[in-house]
Order: structure tokens, then C-alpha cells, then sequence
């Protein structure tokens, strides 16, 4: 099954444990009825697994993994304006009548493929930033309507 979410994609969790963090996407998981992906970033909780081991050049210990999350519970960001968007499709036909598909930013209408790595952090960065000073704020005005109600 194809997805709009790619190997090497900036995206933000927008639910879950980890709401608000960003990272690259490091794999698409497809499964029979769910897909998952791998997030790696800093702050995205990570499994912690016992590896025996193999030969006796190998070590063995506890070896720390970053989780598969949920599909559904990402957005990708948009490398160009810097917000999560939901991704649209454009077909577009060369000169020798070969229509190739794209995906699109529905917020700026910028392309999501053949984008850098580069620009892909860059924009993961920015809207963790933008997360995470939004969640500040809303937990000072919380503080505050409480205080007022004493």
C-alpha cells in the first residue's frame, strides 16, 4: 500500500506520548492492517531491548531503540513554510506525455519530494520550536486561571 509518509520525511507526533516532537522519518513499517514508522529524533521515547551475543567478537547488553509510532499519529512538515501539512497529490505530464505523480504542501502548494535532508531538519526544528513554545504558553495561562479561581 502506498503512503504519504517517506523514509528520509521531517514530521511532527501530533498525538500520543510523544505529542509535539519532530524528527525524520528512518522507516515505513506496512503491516496487514496498520503502518507504523520509525521516528528518529531527540526526546522520542525509545524501547530498551537484551542482545545475546552472536559471536565472540560481539557484545551483549542492553541495546536502546527508537519506537514505531502509529502512522495516523504523525504530520509531515513542509520544508519550505515550516508547518505541519496534510499532503495532496499532483499528476504533471512531461514533454514526451509520461505523467509522473508528486506530492504537494496543501498550506503552500511547495513540492515534498526531491527535497534535501538538509531542509528536512531545518524545517523539523522550527516546528518543534513553535510546539514547544506554544505548550509554555498555554500552561502559564492554565496556572493562572487556577490562581484566579482561588
Amino acid at each position: 500500500m502506498s503512503y504519504s509518509v517517506k523514509k528520509g520525511d521531517a514530521v511532527i507526533v501530533i498525538a500520543g506520548e510523544d505529542k509535539g516532537k519532530s524528527g525524520q522519518v528512518d522507516k515505513v513499517i506496512s503491516g496487514d492492517k496498520t503502518a507504523r514508522v520509525v521516528v528518529k529524533g531527540s526526546g522520542l521515547k525509545t524501547e530498551k531491548h537484551f542482545v545475546k551475543p552472536r559471536s565472540g567478537r560481539e557484545k551483549g547488553g542492553i541495546v536502546e531503540k527508537e519506537r514505531a509510532i502509529d502512522i495516523s499519529n504523525v504530520m509531515i512538515v513542509c520544508p519550505s513554510c515550516g508547518k505541519p501539512t496534510k499532503v495532496g497529490h499532483k499528476i504533471t505530464e512531461d514533454e514526451k506525455g509520461k505523467s509522473s505523480k508528486e506530492r504537494i504542501c496543501k498550506k503552500c502548494g511547495a513540492s515534498l519530494d526531491n527535497v534535501s535532508k538538509s531542509k528536512a531538519k531545518t524545517a523539523a526544528k522550527k516546528t518543534a520550536k513553535t510546539a514547544s513554545k506554544s505548550k509554555t504558553a498555554t500552561k502559564k495561562t492554565a496556572k493562572k486561571t487556577d490562581e484566579e479561581s482561588k
